[in-house]
Formats: C-alpha cells, structure tokens, sequence
C-alpha cells in the first residue's frame, strides 16, 4: 500500500490542509507569545511593587527583578518591617497581546506630545510615499536593464561584473554621501532604497529573462525578427509573468530598507513614530506600528497577487490531474520492450468481448426479412 504523500513531495496539498497550515502559521507564534504573557509562572523575571513595605527606594508601580525584590523583603523580614508587596511582570518592552491590540486604535487617535510631530497616520502615508518612489526609480532602470543583460551576452559581460561588486556593498554605508548630495529631506531616503534594490533587481530579471526558452528566440529569427522586435514580441512575452513575480519579492526588500533609510538625514516617517513611542517607553505603540508595517506588506502582496491572475490568466493554477501510479512490474516490461501490463488489462476485456461476439451462432433468416419490402 503506498504512502500517503503528507509533505506535498509530488502532489499539491490537499485546500483544507493548506489553510489548516497557514492558520498554524500565525496561530503558533501568537499561541506562545499569548503563553509568556498571561503564565505568570513561565517567565514573568520582574516584580512590580504594589505595597512599598519598610524599604526606602521602593516606589508604587516600580518594576524591578526578583532576586532584588527577594534580596529587601528578607532584609526587611529580618528585622521584623512591614514587608513590601507585589506579582510578577513581564518587561516593559514586552506588553501582552491585547494591549498590543488596543493600541491599534488609540495610537491612531492619541494626539502627538508636540505641537511639530506628526500624526501615526501621516507616519505611514509619508513611509508609503518613501517606499514608492524609492522603488519606482529602481524599476524604471532595473528591469529594462535586467532584460537586456540577460538577453544579450553584450550587455551582460559589459554591466554585470559591476553590479555583482556594487550589490555586496550595504546601502546603509552610502547614508553620509546621499546626505551630502541630496540634503536631509526625502531625498537621501529614496536613494537608500534605490541603491538597495536597483543592483539587486537587474541580476534577479537577467537571470529570469535568461530561462527563457531558446526555441522560441530561434523560432522568431527564423521568421524574420530582429532587434528590439525581438525583445518586445518574443522574450518580454515569454518572461513577464515571472517578471512581475520577481517585482513582488523585490518590493519586500524595499521595504525591509525603510527604518535605516528614514533615519538617513531628518528621521521622518514611522520610524519617527516608533522612536518616540519607544522613547516614551509606550511599547505597546511601537509593536503596533510594527505590526501595520507587516500588515501593509503582506496585503500588498496579497492584491499583486490577486492582479497578477487577472493581468495574466494564463499563468491560474488549474487543478491537476491525479496521476496513476506507476508500478515497478510496468517499468520493468517497458525496459523489457513488452506491452504495459495495465494497458494489456485493459484491452483484455474488450478482446475477450469482440470473440465472444464472433463465437455467437447467426440467427437464421425469418420469413419476414425475405420478404420483399415492395410486394408489402
């Protein structure tokens, strides 16, 4: 009896499964963190002090480790004090989910401490706005680059030993420099992003372009193509989906350089929130602001998707038919130059049916059937 195939090695997984697995994906990592909030017992290593007792720096709502805690409640039992009072607390900079989940909605509504900082809201609409041009920029020399290196070995032996140097080099390291050229606005921002995807996406469309299938290249020059007609009808055609595929992935990289790009110059944007939320020491705020970061880019990703299929329809995933499986008795007949056994089986019955037919005794003609149909 064969094995069911449970990792998805040869076949797709089962709908119920994927979605099983990709609520898992989520539910565990919120599950744990769910347990070190809420079990006081698991980690909890601070005190927070609700009775100060007889010990002099203790103040109400101060939090402190245990030992410490442990160390002044046995010196003040020890000479017979009021014992100080107090439960078990995470670190500050670790707030339970639900706090997390009410500052989804009151970092919105919460006015700025001053009169000049920004709203979240305008936070996130100036880091979106950095983010786009920063990948705009790149895309528009990026990908006619890329295909061109990996159309032509020209182009690739002329550019790509460059850009294989210059991609190893940190975008960050060129902060000082964009400051220096650009100024401390928006500008030596949206070169950090450029400089830290631009490099990248001309070899990873190169390469793409590059798997693109030679028989159809070979085809169109047969017929006559040449040039820039055949890079717009031929190799763009063939490569455009994965193409767009690889623009989606290189967005994510943009925005993995966003907090180091915004702190290039003037720090703007949500990483300025995040700064002075944690400054504030409001963590609650800043793993909120995390979180929208996350969720942004993944519902992003998520219409791209959703676009990809509607721009190209070709490229839906179809349900695939499930194979037989091939046993090694057929593979060794095959070897062997003899029939498929299970061809074999089945043409049997049909053989066996066709001889029975033959073997069955002709009905002697009626009366009827010699009549002449014009006599009647």
């Amino acid at each position: 009896m064969a094995s069911r195939d449970w990792l998805g090695l040869k076949e797709e997984l089962p709908h119920q499964r994927k979605v099983l697995l990709t609520v898992l994906s989520f539910l565990v990592p919120f599950v744990i963190w769910c347990a070190v909030s809420y079990i006081p017992w698991l980690w909890h290593p601070l005190i927070k002090v609700t009775v100060v007792g007889d010990v002099d720096y203790f103040t109400e709502d101060m939090e402190l480790p245990r030992a410490d805690f442990q160390h002044e409640l046995e010196k003040v039992r020890a000479v017979g004090g009021t014992l100080p009072e107090g439960f078990r607390v995470n670190p500050v900079y670790l707030p339970a989910p639900h706090e997390v989940a009410r500052a989804f909605y009151t970092a919105f509504t919460t006015e700025p401490r001053l009169p000049n900082e920004p709203w979240l809201h305008q936070s996130l609409g100036h880091s979106i706005r950095t983010i786009l041009w920063g990948f705009f920029l790149s895309s528009l020399f990026g990908v006619p680059l890329g295909i061109l290196c990996g159309t032509y070995r020209f182009f690739s032996r002329l550019q790509e030993p460059f850009i294989e140097f210059f991609r190893y080099l940190p975008a960050p390291a060129f902060g000082a420099l964009c400051v220096a050229v650009l100024g401390i606005d928006d500008g030596p921002k949206i070169a950090i992003i450029f400089i830290g995807t631009f490099f990248q996406q001309v070899l990873v469309i190169s390469n793409t372009v590059r798997k693109v299938d030679p028989a159809l290249v070979e085809a169109a020059q047969t017929l006559g193509a040449r040039g820039w007609k055949l890079v717009r009808g031929v190799v763009i055609p063939a490569a455009i989906t994965d193409i767009y595929t690889d623009m989606r992935i290189l967005l994510g990289w943009a925005w993995t350089y966003l907090i180091v790009a915004e702190v290039v110059g003037t720090m703007s944007g949500i990483t300025f929130f995040i700064n002075q939320q944690a400054r504030y020491r409001n963590f609650d705020n800043v793993f909120a602001a995390i979180g929208m970061i996350g969720i942004i880019g993944l519902t992003s990703d998520m219409f791209l998707a959703w676009l990809g299929t509607v721009l190209f329809p070709w490229k839906r995933k179809h349900r695939r038919r499930k194979a037989k499986p091939i046993s090694i008795s057929m593979v060794a007949a095959q070897n062997r130059g003899e029939d498929n056994p299970a061809e074999a089986a089945e043409e049997a019955p049909a053989t066996e049916q066709t001889s029975e037919t033959a073997a069955l005794p002709t009905a002697p003609p009626t009366a009827a059937s010699n009549a002449n149909p014009a006599s009647a």
